[in-house]
């Protein structure tokens, strides 16, 4: 090949792309030299690009070191970076015109620091912070071509690029391209016997605040209680470890044979952790615990609630990361870091647990670590919820002795805002208030009335209510303490106060099961908005078909009906603000207004609001007049379930006073007024 068209091949190079290794690998286009056998210099360079990202050097032609010492070398070199992985790509060949007949190779080099296959890096956390100013080290760090930043900023990713010289030896048919290995191929500031290093910085995580800004969960002291192997006498034998760990376990209230058998599975050197407690609950203890053999209580904080039961089941808890989150997360978790994992914590864990920061150092063989490039790490947002610190502590202080599932639910008419949303110790850690599926009984006969009305009827309009009414067989009644002066014929105001089953079973023909549906729809119900609550939630179905015994049960909340304590405050609510609500846990600015085939009209509203007044003046929910402040309306609830004879019953009460609404529920219990009603009483007794 003469001169001049060696230069032209040469030109050719200069303009290439890239070709990636390691996890991308793509050709060039080879230039051809006809009649000529010098061999192409593109492969060699391709080949180490493959070498450079997989650490194996077999099929690189090194002119002065062997594959299995530069392997060696590269293995000591990205020890300290744990399992991040790293791409190569040729970037350019070019002549080399300066040094004579060769070709420069410029390679570019991406490490995944965090996110994608094995990023997220490992070493200790480092809380040092710094501006992202991309490679101190100033190696050429141009991230073209790619739409990335150079230093990977918002991707996590670290790229720089490194150069090398590709030489022609030999003669004839042994001719091959050959290059010098140096440590700087993988960095350019890396020289023999440096180490890479990377360090993970933890970001802070996001507070949960509540209405007025007050801080439900944050950042609080705890103690690691536990036994510490390494603070044993050196005499010590495996009896008086598990001795230690028996009366440990004594005082922290754990399972003794549990820790002791922990204990003695762990290593010479393990802290084996007993129990976590918040400062307050550890302090009595401390000096019990400074008095056992190898019992320790470290000094340490935690992401937590003001107490462990406030709101736990709906805004849940953070804690390190299982397996399964770690799995999931494509390497964005790593084994150790705080993640939410129920709850709240768990839904919104992307926004309250930041980002994650990267620091690379250089480590010499000699002298100190240098700072070759750092993300500092991006603390978590806070999330704000619309819950009211005080009126949670007050539900669940109401609550706090009832044995079955229970709930309390409070909404703001006006603002569709979720203050309270308690859960009794009987749903066992479930958030009955706002999961729960249950049958509504009479707090349905709110939607029924509603129905009713559009059907053409009046709170004045008379209606017959039977002790006993039979439809298709099926006989039906009204709830136990039901009273006699209400039977026989009343006003439909009257039938709402007193909640007479049958006069509404009776009237099922009167409104099919579709003009159920709507009605419901109309006060916020079976509309699908609960993703814009905020988090999980059960509003309600209702069915837009039904007939029988099954329309007739659905008249009184029964039947296919199921909704949640917090889809029947939210009905409470629509009555109230005379529209439908849609309620909101976590706050997003304004109100979202609801969209019902039929939306609910202000006369609509203000006569459900008088049949609810008129159940505390002179109806089932008349233990209620004595509450201070606005006058209350209100409106009982008793559902059947199961196969028992009698059947078992869930009890419920809705309610509304102001621009408050409230719905009450027990699982198991006697009637809405019997069981739900002195909860209601004392919940609105009490601020």
């Amino acid at each position: 090949m003469n001169s001049d068209r060696k230069a032209a091949s040469r030109g050719a190079r200069g303009t290439r792309g890239r070709v990636a290794a390691g996890i991308v690998s793509a050709g060039l286009l080879l230039v051809s030299c006809s009649g000529d056998d010098t061999p192409e210099p593109d492969p060699a360079a391709e080949a180490l690009a493959e070498a450079l990202a997989s650490g194996e050097f077999g099929a690189v032609a090194l002119a002065d070191a062997s594959a299995e010492d530069v392997e060696a070398q590269i293995e000591q070199i990205v020890d300290g970076m744990g399992d991040t992985a790293r791409s190569v790509e040729l970037r350019a060949l070019t002549p080399d015109d300066e040094n004579g007949d060769g070709w420069v190779a410029t390679y570019s080099i991406t490490w995944q620091l965090a996110g994608g296959p094995g990023g997220g890096g490992t070493g200790a956390d480092d809380d040092a912070g710094a501006d992202d100013d991309g490679d101190d080290a100033g190696a050429d760090d141009d991230g073209a071509d790619d739409g990335a930043d150079g230093d990977g900023s918002d991707t996590g990713e670290w790229s720089y690029t490194t150069t090398t010289r590709w030489t022609l030896v030999g003669d004839g048919d042994e001719q091959s391209w050959q290059t010098d290995w140096s440590p700087a191929l993988l960095h350019p500031d890396l020289s023999a016997g440096d180490r890479l290093r990377l360090r993970r910085q933890t970001p802070g995580r996001g507070d949960i605040l509540g209405a007025g800004g007050a801080v439900l969960v944050t950042e609080r002291d705890v103690y690691r209680i536990g036994i510490d192997k390494t603070t044993f006498d050196e005499g010590a034998t495996g009896a008086d470890m598990a001795a230690s760990a028996e009366a440990l376990a004594d005082v922290v209230d754990v399972d003794p044979t549990g820790l002791s058998e922990r204990v003695a599975a762990a290593g010479d050197r393990a802290f084996v952790d007993a129990v976590t407690l918040r400062r307050p609950d550890a302090e009595p203890l401390l000096s019990d615990i400074a008095a056992i053999d190898g019992a320790v209580a470290l000094q340490d904080t935690m992401h937590l609630a003001p107490t462990r039961e406030f709101a736990r089941p709906v805004l849940g808890a953070a804690g390190e990361a299982t397996a399964e989150i770690i799995e999931e997360s494509d390497g964005r978790v790593r084994t150790g870091d705080i993640v939410g994992l129920s709850g709240l914590q768990r839904h919104y864990d992307e926004q309250l647990r930041g980002t994650p920061g990267f620091k690379v150092e250089l480590v010499p063989e000699d002298g100190d670590p240098s700072t070759i490039h750092e993300r500092p790490a991006v603390d978590g947002a806070d999330l704000t919820t619309t819950l009211s610190m005080e009126l949670q502590a007050h539900a669940e202080a109401v609550l706090a002795d009832v044995a079955p599932a229970s709930a309390i639910v409070a909404v703001q008419p006006s603002t569709g805002h979720v203050l309270a949303a308690a859960s009794g110790p009987g749903g066992e850690g479930y958030s009955t208030a706002t999961l729960g599926q249950y049958a509504p009984g009479s707090t349905f006969k709110v939607a029924t009335a509603l129905a009713l009305l559009r059907s053409g009827l009046t709170p004045d309009t008379s209606v017959e209510c039977p002790p006993t009414t039979n439809i298709d067989g099926r006989e039906f009644g009204n709830y136990s303490a039901y009273p006699a002066s209400a039977l026989g014929t009343i006003t439909l105001e009257t039938a709402v106060a007193e909640s007479c089953n049958t006069a509404f079973i009776d009237l099922n023909a009167e409104v099919p099961q579709s003009a159920l549906a709507e009605a419901a729809a109309s006060l916020g119900l079976g509309l699908g908005n609960e993703a814009e609550v905020g988090v999980p939630v059960f509003l309600g179905t209702v069915p837009d078909e039904a007939d029988g015994t099954m329309h007739a049960a659905s008249m009184i909340g029964q039947g296919q009906l199921l909704t949640s304590p917090l889809g029947m405050a939210t009905v409470a609510a629509s009555v109230e603000a005379g529209h439908a609500v849609v309620p909101r846990l976590v706050d997003r600015g304004d109100a979202v207004e609801a969209d019902p085939p039929t939306p609910l009209t202000d006369d609509e509203a203000e006569q459900l609001r008088q049949m609810m007044s008129a159940a505390v003046e002179r109806g089932s929910a008349s233990f209620l007049q004595s509450v201070p402040g606005e006058p209350v309306g209100a409106k009982t609830g008793t559902a059947e379930y199961g196969t028992e004879v009698p059947p078992d019953t869930h009890a419920w009460m809705i309610a509304t006073q102001g621009d408050f609404a409230v719905a009450v529920f027990v699982e198991d219990g006697e009637s809405g007024s019997q069981t739900a009603g002195p909860l209601l009483s004392e919940f609105l007794n009490t601020p």
